[in-house]
């Protein structure tokens, strides 16, 4: 299954992205060059890991018959000193919000989504470790 993208320059370092019928602009900071004028690419990738591992939790805790109020997720990543400056380290927080929630099947749904169905977490693990936490607020 192929995926195709179009980048197109708007001056700067400001580039239009097209991805299955959406717009993203993407920009450096003004300390990088850029206008500020959307995420950079690289926090994109941040962004595609809570998506990803996000969607796959809900699904996976909807067949286990797990309801909550609301679903959080937080990222937070280091970034090597050196270039490329990939991530390096990344933590998850998952924050669900309700009553009865079990965590043990929480902890389950995130193990699954980590260890086997997020593409996303796969290949960010070729540079950086991914650790998580689960916070349950009633």
């Amino acid at each position: 299954m192929a995926t195709r993208t179009v980048a197109q320059w708007t001056g700067g370092m400001a580039f239009d992205i097209e991805l299955q019928g959406h717009r993203i602009t993407v920009d450096a900071t003004a300390e990088s060059g850029g206008r500020d004028l959307g995420p950079s690419p690289k926090s994109l990738l941040l962004a595609g890991l809570a998506g990803c591992t996000g969607m796959d939790v809900v699904a996976i805790l909807r067949k286990m018959g797990q309801e909550w109020d609301s679903f959080n997720l937080q990222i937070e990543a280091q970034t090597s000193e050196k270039h490329p400056r990939v991530y390096t380290d990344i933590k998850i927080n998952y924050i669900f919000t309700g009553k009865n929630l079990s965590k043990d099947k929480i902890e389950k749904a995130v193990n699954l989504s980590q260890d086997k169905y997020c593409g996303v977490s796969a290949m960010l693990k070729s540079t950086a470790s991914i650790s998580h936490e689960i916070i349950i607020e009633e």
